[in-house]
């Protein structure tokens, strides 16, 4: 992972997500895909991947909110990943 990847708990106590932040992911690779492959490593309950509105592109990165810390562990645990033939 980029080394802006990020592991935080977010929200109330009954309704805890997990989060990291994906730098670095490609033109061509969509919110549909990020959250595919993401899947492998577990539960993802949102895939945010920002759109800007002037050029109709999405930043380049984005947040993936995960159901539980080991989900959020098991992405950690691959050396890294690869969207589209890019490091991520």
């Amino acid at each position: 992972m980029a080394a802006t990847t990020t592991a935080r708990a977010l929200g109330r106590r009954s309704r805890r997500f997990f989060d990291i932040f994906v730098a670095e992911v490609p033109w061509t690779v969509s919110s549909k895909e990020v959250k595919e492959y993401f899947s492998q490593f577990g539960s993802v309950q949102r895939c945010q991947l920002p759109f800007d509105k002037d050029t109709g592109f999405h930043r380049r990165y984005c947040w993936i909110k995960f159901s539980s810390p080991e989900d959020v562990q098991n992405v950690f645990q691959k050396d890294s990943h690869i969207l589209e033939g890019a490091k991520v």
